[in-house]
């Protein structure tokens, strides 16, 4: 069972068509690139999927159930997460108290007022496991907003797993990072769980083809061409939108 599909997924704003008509599907464990010029529709398609926007028109299901008319908290619980362009943290709580909080987001404890995070034993364990796996464990008593710019990266997809979601969304988790902040993010990308399925926004085509097993080129709200890294880097559609080289 597909854990993602798209039927005829469209969103307008006004008169403005974002998204239009555009059908996918994710496999579990597959690990899928979406890549297309600025303005293509890319963001926007994420947050059609993780809830953030209600479609216009068509359908989105999640491991086999409709959730076209669920509010993005309730796909969280189904099994999704994501990250964002701009990073999302808690800047003036530690590095460890952002991670505790995402820990129990899913977690009836949260509903518990008169105690605090760090007294769950399972939910500090949890926390250090993944700062640890993320080589985040030495800044864990720092405030998230006085990191280094690719070490909020690398936190805010640190938040994403906690919730051992069944389908990631990664929207631009390079953008602003040097080359070797790139590569210990690819081998991080490696190192995560193989059933996770992975949607990622990026722009550096070697990045994206780096890691993808499928790509997805959308331009104009639509899906231009899909195919293998091999496929797309051939297309003479992808190279002329996207690539910026004239058809003959």
């Amino acid at each position: 069972m597909p854990c993602l599909v798209l039927e005829k997924v469209s969103r307008t704003f006004g008169g403005l068509k974002a998204v239009d008509g555009v059908s996918l599907s994710i496999q579990p464990g597959e690990r899928r690139a979406l890549i297309g010029p600025n303005g293509a529709g890319k963001t926007t398609l994420f947050n059609l999927i993780s809830g953030e926007v209600r479609a216009s028109s068509g359908t989105v299901a999640l491991f086999g159930a409709d959730v076209t008319a669920l509010a993005a908290h309730q796909r969280a619980a189904r099994g999704i997460a994501r990250t964002f362009q701009i990073t999302r943290l808690f800047a003036s709580l530690t590095v460890l108290e952002n991670v505790l909080l995402a820990c129990e987001a899913l977690d009836r404890r949260k509903f518990v007022i008169h105690r605090p995070l760090s007294s769950f034993p399972d939910l500090r364990e949890k926390a250090a496991g993944l700062l640890n796996d993320f080589g985040l464990w030495p800044l864990r008593s720092e405030p998230a907003g006085n990191l280094a710019y690719g070490d909020q990266r690398m936190l805010e997809v640190a938040l994403s797993v906690t919730g051992r979601p069944r389908l990631l969304l990664l929207d631009e988790p390079m953008a602003g990072l040097s080359s070797g902040e790139r590569a210990s993010m690819l081998q991080l990308f490696d190192r995560l769980d193989p059933s996770i399925a992975i949607l990622l926004i990026e722009h550096d085509m070697d990045v994206a083809f780096g890691f993808a097993h499928t790509v997805t080129v959308l331009d104009k709200g639509r899906v231009l061409f899909e195919g293998s890294r091999d496929e797309v880097s051939a297309n003479a559609s992808v190279q002329q939108v996207y690539l910026g080289i004239p058809e003959a």
